[in-house]
């Protein structure tokens, strides 16, 4: 164990590591798109003036190393700043209760969560499943069918897969919602069924990458000794795969689970936007037309954080489900 937390350690601090240089390259980048939140607020009939006085307010004209570490500073003290959107609601407005970026991103981050988390709930048991059949299959019209169909879905541009869908399930055949329209205190029966749609277009892009790692890393399994032992002593070819192949070839099928959950959280743009799916990618897109800095920067940092925390995540559990790393000699 001693051995197996120091390398957990080590794989923690390289992800503190790697999130730190990543939050340089998102304010860099966030700030380099082109246009301007003053510009765009006050239109193109604006004068350098009123656009001046905009950025002195929002601190837009200080250095950008200031600005930085003013951002880094905040963050760690649990800030992720205010809405410049808000900040001019409220200018002209006057008065209201100011929304943080938290306020703002907590709920529709829930709303992303819930439908990674319906996501995962399919794909996961499908792809293992569909891999151990085209594994014990192999070469059948079953396996050739099943590759097929995941290759082709998932060499799909996502809002195709969407329309598609919506096209069938929602248009010609309604029997679900072709919009996902979700909200607060909104039956868990219904949020499923409203969310549905969306999980399915998931689905199908992640399903095939998990199906094909699981089908591989079994095969590869096969015409190992034990394996061989197994059979000869009668075992079924189910339970061979089942009991002997499947628990030793977990390290990779984590892995590339892993991956794909934290494509779920961080490339779930399209489809919210197909769908109008009130998650945090359909704030992102909200928040980058209208050049809203402090939002774009959050929404980048928490979809880096969460594929970092995934892959570590996979790491470790790599670690743990493979002898061989758990006592290196």
């Amino acid at each position: 164990m001693p051995g197996v937390l120091k390398i957990v350690l080590q794989r923690l601090g390289l992800g503190f590591v790697t999130l730190f240089v990543v939050s340089i390259v998102i304010f860099v980048a966030v700030n380099a798109l082109p246009g301007d939140f003053a510009q765009v607020i006050l239109g193109q009939g604006a004068t350098p003036e009123a656009v001046e006085a905009i950025r002195r307010d929002l601190a837009l004209d200080e250095p950008m190393v200031t600005r930085y570490f003013g951002w880094l500073g905040a963050i760690l003290s649990g800030d992720l700043g205010t809405s410049f959107a808000q900040l001019n609601f409220q200018s002209s407005l006057g008065g209201g209760e100011m929304k943080t970026v938290v306020s703002q991103i907590a709920p529709r981050f829930a709303n992303t969560m819930f439908l990674a988390g319906v996501t995962a709930a399919i794909a996961v048991p499908l792809a293992v499943a569909l891999g151990v059949l085209a594994a014990l299959y192999r070469g059948s019209v079953f396996d050739r069918f099943t590759n097929i169909f995941t290759l082709s879905s998932v060499s799909s541009p996502e809002f195709f897969l969407a329309y598609m869908l919506i096209l069938f399930l929602a248009v010609l055949n309604p029997v679900l919602p072709s919009l996902s329209n979700i909200y607060d205190g909104m039956a868990f029966s219904e949020r499923l069924k409203a969310t549905m749609l969306p999980a399915l277009t998931l689905t199908l892009i992640v399903l095939a990458q998990m199906m094909r790692m699981t089908r591989a890393a079994i095969i590869n399994l096969l015409a190992s000794p034990y394996i061989e032992m197994a059979r000869l002593k009668g075992i079924s070819p189910m339970r061979v795969i089942v009991r002997h192949a499947l628990p030793n070839a977990l390290a990779p099928i984590i892995n590339v689970i892993a991956l794909n959950l934290a494509y779920l959280i961080t490339g779930v743009v399209v489809v919210e936007v197909v769908f109008v799916y009130p998650g945090i990618g359909q704030l992102f897109v909200d928040a980058v037309k209208i050049r809203d800095i402090p939002v774009v920067q959050a929404c980048c940092l928490i979809f880096a954080a969460a594929y970092i925390l995934l892959n570590l995540t996979a790491d470790i559990l790599s670690i743990l489900s493979n002898p061989r790393l758990r006592h290196p000699k």
